[in-house]
């Protein structure tokens, strides 16, 4: 049986899926992340690979989706919002853990291959995937294949400041990157999270702002709506840039359904257009489908002797 693992290290979880050759599922498992602890997470991804193949009994091909990307400069990890991943060699700690070949490539990425090839955008020319976590990352496939770009940050608007910021939001909150005001700080589960806390006083998680204003609670209703718009204003600048046919939502965020909804009429106040056609769509396979993606890199190691993307 030919098994393909594919491991999604986010910042609050690590969560692993093995697919058979036709993708169906033969094993899903979460555990938090290690926060903070570098050799922790290295082990825990490896138990994780360890158990799934001796469940399966089958060695498998591995794919890991990673916060920020590995340096064309450097070879070590940059740009992640898991900071005690920061100027860590991942790519050969994993493989020399897990004794093989790993592809490797951005979370973002990953979530854009899985819903370009079989998921919500599948079929369209360019595609344009958002994670909304514990950071905001994005990723972009033209023509089914994931740009990388010169400098490994292809489709990180995360890090852009917010558009068309008002007084109030000006300078915006500190980033972990040494900026202030990016996107991130505002879009983000914990972003949104810390805006609703500022203007209530009230330190509420993501979820728990979602089923205040389900049950009517205005100040959290207003906290989502300022979210949406915040995110509006961000897609908007994409649209401008890339005009993808599709943008994806992913991330624990992306189960907002309100956001759907609420988000594609805001975007033609802000998007250099008479008209958007873009869709905004949930991924075909939750929040989990970067997971998938991350195990088609690894399957595609094996046929083209890629490990990083």
């Amino acid at each position: 049986m030919t098994v393909a693992i594919g491991i999604d290290l986010g910042g609050t979880k690590i969560e692993i899926v093995a697919l058979d050759e036709t993708g169906n599922e033969l094993v899903r498992r979460r555990r938090p992340t290690p926060r903070g602890d570098y050799a922790a997470t290295l082990e825990a991804v490896a138990q994780m690979v360890g158990e799934a193949e001796a469940e399966l009994g089958a060695r498998a091909t591995v794919g890991v989706g990673h916060p920020g990307a590995i340096s064309p400069a450097t070879g070590l990890i940059k740009n992640a919002n898991s900071v005690w991943l920061n100027d860590r060699p991942l790519d050969r700690d994993l493989m020399a853990r897990l004794d093989r070949e790993i592809a490797f490539a951005n979370d973002a990425n990953c979530l854009a291959l899985s819903e370009a090839t079989d998921g919500a955008g599948a079929g369209a020319d360019i595609v344009f995937t958002v994670i909304l976590g514990t950071g905001v990352g994005g990723g972009v496939v033209v023509g089914g294949r994931v740009l990388k770009g010169a400098n490994a940050i292809a489709g990180e608007w995360g890090h852009n400041p917010l558009p068309w910021p008002r007084d109030e939001e000006r300078p915006g909150p500190a980033c972990y990157c040494g900026l202030s005001g990016c996107i991130e700080t505002w879009c983000s589960g914990v972003g949104m999270a810390a805006d609703h806390e500022r203007v209530t006083g009230q330190a509420l998680s993501g979820p728990a702002i979602v089923a205040a204003a389900d049950q009517g609670d205005p100040a959290a209703s207003a906290t989502l709506e300022r979210h949406a718009d915040r995110l509006a204003r961000g897609l908007a600048h994409v649209i401008n840039l890339i005009d993808p046919d599709v943008i994806v939502l992913g991330g624990g965020v992306s189960n907002i359904q309100r956001l759907y909804t609420a988000v594609p009429p805001l975007l033609l106040r802000w998007a250099f257009t008479d008209r958007v056609d873009t869709k905004l769509l949930p991924p075909v396979f939750g929040d989990s489908s970067g997971v998938r993606g991350a195990a088609w890199l690894g399957r595609d190691l094996g046929r083209n002797g890629r490990k990083s993307m």
